[in-house]
């Protein structure tokens, strides 16, 4: 009996055991699927489910603490790692074994494994997923901003020691310096106090004692050596735990010269430059090492560094660390921020600032600007704005824009796949033709405005012909499907935008289905930001619209002045955007606002800035080493920044569109990640 009762509470504890295993498992398969949906959604890559030589690994990325150095330990025990891909800020990488059967092995080892990551202490979970090759964005090599050094071992280890043990900063305000504790960092201030109320100094109230004479040698070599022209009056020692930063800024124009140089003792820091056109640069300032802002770069970039302890760098220079971080997913990790302090030296301005940058510079605040486009009000004047802000500027950023567009989004891949086997489908503004080979078993074809996105689709051995989308050279009734993604938002005028869906429906056969995106004025849905809006760098702050300069001529002399023009409400088929939800407000003048990138949009009618990456070695070079100056006519042609017209459409508009229309009716109307959809059937 006591042997029967003993088998029972065996068979108990064995059934107990069996179902908390069986619950891990679900708990390990619900995980897996939630990274299969993330990976899908945000980059449009499928995982599958045979086994292949690469894996995803969620939980195991830069984003969520794990560093490269321990992760090439953990999956290097399972065979050879061929590939081994960390994106920057990702919580997943890639892995790809030399054979299937590695990949295998290290699959059933470590789906659902829970690990400790060693530079934080934290545990997590692995899961994982094949896919069917390891593969992300190519990384575009950047260079410094212009007027921007980094000089490595400006100083040696004892001046640095020395520099370092000269700060008191157990010991209150005294007569000689102004010390505070902000939020994020420790600051003290020589020769005179920065005021953080107006973001300027004093300049009647000089400090007493000047700077630390320490720095005196120093700042010799610096003018010796060229770096600045002025020797610095003006000191700010600022000091950075791991996990402080300071928030994007550009130094007053009022308050300082041109040049201004830091210092950083004590630790390496990676610090972020970022253009008013949305361009970031990520730069690595190695311990003790000078950087110099002069130009551009102190002028018209900000520079921040991003509170958190731990800095995303190129795993090929651990040991110099110097020059911009590039977003190479096979070689980047982790690198641990220590307490790093910064000696940043500038000269007190004693006049206006009159930089080439009046539209960052508060002393020429309210001056007048250079003219840019006005809102078209005739047919001529919207084929000129078009051909000038759309047409033109394809064509000149054709191979930048094509190396950024090629991973496909999940609910357009899913309109192709949902079409009949040999269905007819015309992607009309196909660009460099990214649809076109979604689905083997349609018979697609792509057409563009632009001859060089086309020829692109050429090299691809792509189906594609240029012509404009007003007017297809195709026989009405000839498509069983037709897309038109992210193309009716560059026409400027109701009427035209109309006109072009138009003719997409008279491609259309009876029944036939087109897919329309365009871009969406709300950023922001349902409590959801888009990823245009999260993709944003830097300071969470409201910014303004800020005029970059462009690289086109200007349509005021082509354009005749008009009254003022309600652009957030110029679709006339649409009823007061505000009962749509619409945020938009009525522009003051007829003038296109230029947009400032990674923001939400103000105006539905505007220019919207695309920094040209790229162009001859020779032209690299050219601007790398400052042959031209800065703000110049050849700087500019080598560097340019172009404008894009875009009207972007309301709550309720593409819809209203449409269903203005009588030969089409709308199947479905959805919004997708900033972006307005319509699905129309052909009556």
């Amino acid at each position: 009996m006591a042997a029967a009762s003993q088998i029972t509470s065996m068979e108990l504890k064995t059934s107990k055991d069996h179902l908390k295993v069986q619950k891990m498992k679900k708990k390990v398969l619900r995980k897996q699927v939630r990274a299969q949906r993330t990976l899908m959604r945000h980059e449009g890559i499928e995982c599958i489910s045979h086994a292949t030589q690469s894996l995803v690994i969620a939980n195991a990325g830069l984003g969520n603490g794990m560093s490269r150095h321990q992760l090439l330990r953990i999956v290097e025990e399972y065979g050879l790692v061929e590939t081994l891909l960390m994106p920057p800020s990702k919580p997943y990488s890639f892995v790809k074994y030399g054979t299937t059967e590695a990949a295998k092995k290290a699959f059933d080892a470590l789906n659902g494994k829970e690990i400790t990551l060693e530079d934080c202490g934290q545990n997590i979970v692995l899961y994982i997923n094949f896919v069917e090759k390891v593969f992300w964005k190519n990384a575009v090599p950047t260079s410094l901003p212009p007027g921007l050094m980094v000089i490595e071992k400006i100083i040696s280890p004892e001046e640095e020691r020395r520099m370092l043990e000269s700060i008191d900063w157990i010991g209150g305000e005294d007569t000689q310096n102004a010390q505070k504790t902000l939020k994020h960092r420790r600051v003290k201030h020589f020769g005179y106090e920065f005021c953080y109320g107006n973001n300027n100094v004093d300049k009647d109230k000089p400090l007493p004692g000047g700077l630390p004479e320490i720095c005196d040698l120093f700042l010799e070599k610096c003018l010796k050596q060229g770096y600045i022209k002025h020797k610095p009056d003006q000191l700010t020692v600022n000091q950075y735990e791991p996990g402080q930063g300071i928030p994007p800024h550009i130094d007053t124009h009022s308050a300082f010269e041109d040049e201004i140089i830091s210092l950083s003792l004590g630790a390496e820091i990676v610090m972020d430059f970022k253009h008013p056109d949305g361009h970031m640069v990520a730069i690595m300032l190695p311990r003790c090492s000078l950087l110099v802002m002069a130009g551009e770069s102190r002028y018209l970039w900000t520079h921040g560094i991003t509170p958190r302890k731990y800095d995303v760098i190129q795993a090929s220079e651990l040991g110099q660390k110097v020059g911009t971080i590039t977003a190479d997913a096979g070689d980047l990790t982790l690198n641990r921020r220590e307490t790093r302090t910064s000696f940043t030296f500038r000269k007190v301005r004693r006049s206006p600032c009159n930089c080439i940058y009046p539209s960052v510079c508060d002393s020429q605040k309210g001056q007048q600007r250079q003219v840019q486009p006005s809102f078209p009000h005739s047919e001529m004047e919207a084929s000129k704005l078009e051909q000038e802000y759309v047409h033109k500027v394809y064509e000149e950023i054709a191979a930048h824009f094509s190396s950024t567009r090629h991973s496909p989004w999940p609910q357009i891949v899913e309109f192709l796949r949902s079409l009949p086997k040999g269905s007819i489908v015309a992607d009309v503004g196909c660009g460099n033709g990214k649809y076109l080979g979604i689905n083997k078993d349609l018979y697609m074809v792509g057409c563009d405005r632009s001859k060089n996105l086309v020829d692109i689709c050429g090299e691809k051995n792509l189906e594609a012909f240029v012509c404009d989308a007003l007017s297809v050279p195709m026989r009405s009734g000839s498509c069983d499907a037709c897309i038109s993604i992210a193309v009716i938002h560059h026409f400027s005028t109701a009427e035209r935008r109309l006109a072009t869906i138009h003719e997409l429906a008279r491609l259309l056969r009876p029944g036939g289905t087109a897919l329309i995106y365009v871009w969406a004025m709300e950023q922001e849905y349902k409590n959801q930001k888009s990823k245009y809006l999260k993709e944003k760098n830097g300071s969470k702050d409201k910014e303004e619209e800020i005029n970059t300069g462009t690289a086109q001529r200007p349509l005021s002399n082509q354009m005749s002045d008009c009254s003022s023009r309600d652009s957030a409400c110029s679709d006339r088929f649409l009823s007061d955007p505000k009962d749509k939800g619409c945020d938009a407000k009525p522009m003051a003048d007829t003038t296109l606002p230029i947009h400032t990138n990674r923001t939400s949009f103000h105006s539905q009618d505007l220019l919207v800035p695309w920094h040209l990456k790229g162009g001859s070695k020779k032209k690299r070079e050219s601007l790398d080493t400052g042959l031209f100056p800065v703000g110049s006519k050849e700087s500019q042609e080598l560097s340019p920044v172009f404008h894009r017209y875009y009207h972007v459409f309301c709550e309720g508009e593409l819809e209203a569109v449409c269903r203005s229309l009588d030969c089409v009716r709308v199947q479905r109307s959805y919004y997708d990640q900033g972006n307005w959809c319509v699905v129309l059937e052909k009556l």
